[in-house]
């Protein structure tokens, strides 16, 4: 007879759309530990800017795969894939219940579905000669090599399309070959009426830029990082770091990442669409009906 596989609660979604909140609820409620799904997260220092959870709203919750990498380094999906893994193996054994949590769809699915990524070397050459090119030059040579891997990158992500079409160089395409997943998870999606997500991104920006997010990127560059290194890092680390540049104006920095973020909380949809497993809910009205869901699923 085979073993059931061990369960675990993927709670994913857009942006702003208050998954922290609902991961913290959830794992009182279950007895769980929450594992971070968010790419910038990863890294110390990017605290204000990736909106990391603080201590207190972590409720006394363990939160792990946060400020362990440096950002000066490049913390790969399939850095991630092994590291969580080793972290679930640990909460199940302490017979608590994982709680992936994040936006980072290439996180969670490379963990749930088992990805095995492609083992392409860094080509140096390649890279300078991409590195002339603009963003948007790069999405449209992706585009017309790969069309699946341009749907689903974030297109003012420099590095991440430089690294895709290293890898469309030698293997034609970016594929995702897939090995039997270790894991049996529920798939809990949160979203928001465009128009109140919108509100809430606004809101929320310009609470970072009042809690102190171009003293994090100017106590970041301090330490070291390149201005290269922020643009690679995006969004908000991009963006203040064009200001502390005389690029950009306070208020074009508000105007422009806004844009942004919104447009990078519509590509994290476009990705999550894909996935038919995945149940979707409203964050706060939908909270007591969510608890009653995952307390089924793990009984089930």
């Amino acid at each position: 007879m085979l073993k059931p596989k061990p369960k675990i609660i993927v709670i994913l979604g857009p942006t702003a759309t208050g998954k922290s909140n609902l991961a913290v609820r959830m794992a009182k409620a279950v007895k769980g530990e929450i594992v971070s799904a968010d790419s910038r997260q990863v890294y110390r220092g990017l605290t204000i800017g990736s909106g990391k959870i603080t201590k207190r709203e972590m409720r006394g919750i363990p939160h792990h795969l946060l400020d362990v990498a440096s950002p000066k380094t490049t913390y790969t999906a399939q850095k991630y894939v092994h590291d969580a893994q080793k972290i679930i193996t640990d909460v199940l054994h302490r017979k608590h219940i994982p709680i992936v949590v994040g936006g980072t769809g290439l996180y969670i699915d490379a963990l749930v579905d088992g990805v095995i990524f492609p083992e392409v070397p860094p080509n140096f050459l390649l890279r300078k000669k991409f590195e002339k090119k603009s963003p948007a030059q790069l999405f449209v040579l992706l585009k017309k090599k790969d069309p699946q891997r341009a749907r689903t990158i974030d297109k003012q992500n420099k590095h991440r399309l430089i690294r895709a079409l290293e890898i469309v160089d030698v293997l034609g395409k970016v594929p995702l070959q897939k090995k039997k997943s270790a894991f049996t998870a529920l798939h809990i999606g949160l979203n928001l009426p465009p128009e109140k997500l919108k509100t809430k991104i606004h809101k929320r920006l310009l609470a970072r830029m009042k809690g102190g997010m171009v003293a994090e990127v100017m106590k970041l560059r301090k330490a070291g990082l390149s201005w290269k290194r922020f643009a690679e890092l995006g969004l908000e680390y991009k963006y203040v770091a064009l200001f502390l540049q005389k690029k950009l104006s306070k208020q074009e920095i508000l105007e422009k990442l806004e844009t942004e973020i919104v447009r990078y909380a519509k590509r994290q949809m476009t990705w999550f669409k894909r996935d038919k497993r995945i149940k979707w809910f409203r964050p706060v009205k939908d909270a007591r009906n969510i608890e009653d869901i995952v307390k089924q699923f793990l009984v089930s």
